[in-house]
């Protein structure tokens, strides 16, 4: 049985009384590098230096200041259908959110966070631009109450309620979490954005001069050796290979930061993740929120036989500005057999894996063919032009590699449509197939290109909540125009006749 929010909780609560510290940190990271750059680079004599030394002390103190106002000012009350969250000090606001708004939750512990014995709460909704509410910071025992009153809908269970049993899906040991760095590359992600960072920091003649010295001594400590042409092609080769290998390292330290003690699980018809080393994650979604479903096979996947599944959910992530916290990933790196698993436990009205695949028609590679073939002959024309040279013609050579990778493809693309799911597969060399249940389709697009009309043949594009902008599209493309249209009367049917869930 269950019982109503106490008086207790009805009251209004303050944030923690650390939570200015955790405030003033966060907006201290979103300025780090100008306040660095005008320690470093903005020096001088006089009053000018004299105000540009003191500038980042006062900025500094400004965000001191409003990270302290911040805590007097904000309030929430824990209500018996939602939340409500009072802020502001000269524009104030008062936000109500029902529990039932609440699509997503995270709780999310730096190691700073796990030291002061406290969590940051973020509650997500459907298409919101940003969270319905951030807590910087809870105890962590409230966190964790506020997290299962939005679970429970507000109901605080009652001591001689049962518990519901917790049933765990998947965990990954840490051999699992090292092949999914293996096959990551976050090392080469982090890599490019330090240098992105350290271009921003530094400048520009710095990092230009940097690079430059840095190149001559290399190209001429490397002419002194009087290596031939073979020994100097080696070497050159070995560096590579140990810049991959460096990369693959980094790749695998990252994930372990990321993904030790991955666990995914289920209470309530709610899926809930755990992971990280030093930081710790906490994120939860109703399983009817899942819009559609992506499972991706790289060629390191296929060499480790392991697959990845991951989701897209109806809480949106800031236009591809998210922090990565919103749960998208079920199965980070798994065997096809538990992918598939999954896939039936959570979906068990559907039958998966497919066995009913209809391909695309065999002339459909030149289609996929085309696009690059005439960006790799304009670039050869245009080198050619500029050059005045025969090496101009250098990127023509991609194009039997291009023709083999879209008959390829063309051959592995196919879809499948019965009363409850539609999907689709495709990819070659990075194979993927994404799904989702007819109830969850918002809109349906039948379109038809020049070379479409020429050809007699359409696309249909299927749209779904929440689609992430790294996931590849729900569509079917380049089907006969007859087939194309009749599977877009049964589609439309089928939406016009049944109520979104979402």
């Amino acid at each position: 049985m269950s019982e109503a929010p106490s008086s207790d909780l009805l009251r209004e609560h303050r944030l923690h009384p650390w939570s200015w510290l955790f405030v003033l940190l966060q907006q201290l990271r979103q300025f780090l590098l100008p306040l660095v750059a005008l320690l470093v680079f903005g020096g001088g004599s006089g009053r000018e230096g004299f105000w540009t030394g003191i500038g980042p002390l006062i900025a500094v103190g400004v965000l001191v200041v409003i990270s302290v106002l911040q805590y007097f000012t904000y309030r929430y009350r824990i209500g018996r259908d939602g939340l409500s969250i009072r802020e502001g000090w000269l524009h104030r606001s008062l936000r109500e959110i029902p529990y039932s708004r609440v699509h997503n939750v995270v709780l999310h512990q730096t190691a700073l966070h796990r030291l002061f014995g406290v969590a940051e709460v973020r509650l997500e909704s459907a298409g919101g631009q940003k969270p319905e509410a951030q807590m910087r910071v809870l105890r962590l025992d409230q966190a964790l109450a506020l997290e299962s009153l939005v679970k429970h809908r507000g109901q605080v269970l009652a001591v001689d309620t049962p518990v519901v049993p917790v049933d765990s899906l998947l965990s990954l040991p840490t051999a699992e979490v090292i092949r999914l760095g293996l096959v990551s590359n976050r090392g080469m992600i982090v890599m490019a954005a330090a240098f992105g960072a350290a271009w921003q920091l530094f400048p520009d003649q710095v990092m230009a001069n940097y690079v430059e010295t840095l190149g001559r001594r290399l190209f001429g400590y490397a002419s002194h050796l009087q290596y031939g042409w073979f020994t100097t092609a080696a070497a050159v080769m070995a560096l590579v290979l140990l810049a991959l290998l460096a990369l693959r390292l980094l790749s695998v330290v990252l994930a372990l930061m990321q993904y030790h003690g991955f666990r995914l699980s289920e209470e309530a018809r709610r899926l809930m993740v755990e992971r990280g080393l030093l930081s710790r994650l906490r994120t939860s979604v109703a399983r009817r929120r899942i819009q559609a479903w992506t499972l991706h096979e790289g060629m390191l996947h296929r060499l480790l036989k392991r697959r990845s599944l991951h989701i897209d959910t109806a809480v949106a992530e800031q236009q591809g500005k998210g922090d990565g916290r919103a749960l998208k990933e079920l199965a980070p790196i798994a065997t096809p057999e538990a992918c598939d698993a999954l896939v039936r436990h959570l979906l068990p009205q559907v039958h998966w894996p497919r066995t009913d695949w209809i391909a695309l028609p065999a002339s459909a590679w030149w289609r996929l063919f085309l696009p690059g073939a005439l960006l790799c002959v304009a670039g050869a024309a245009v080198l050619s032009a500029w050059q005045q040279h025969a090496w101009g013609l250098l990127p023509l050579l991609w194009l039997p590699w291009s023709a083999y990778a879209s008959r390829q493809q063309a051959r592995r693309a196919a879809y499948a449509v019965d009363e409850r799911l539609v999907a689709i597969r495709g990819g070659w060399w990075s194979r993927y197939w994404r799904f989702a249940e007819i109830d969850k389709l918002q809109a349906l697009r039948l379109v038809r290109s020049p070379i479409d009309r020429r050809m007699g043949t359409a696309s249909l594009w299927l749209d779904t909540a929440g689609a992430s902008g790294l996931a590849p599209s729900l569509q079917l493309r380049f089907l006969p125009e007859a087939d194309a249209r009749a599977l877009y009367r049964q589609l439309s049917s089928a939406l016009a006749r049944r109520r979104l869930r979402w």
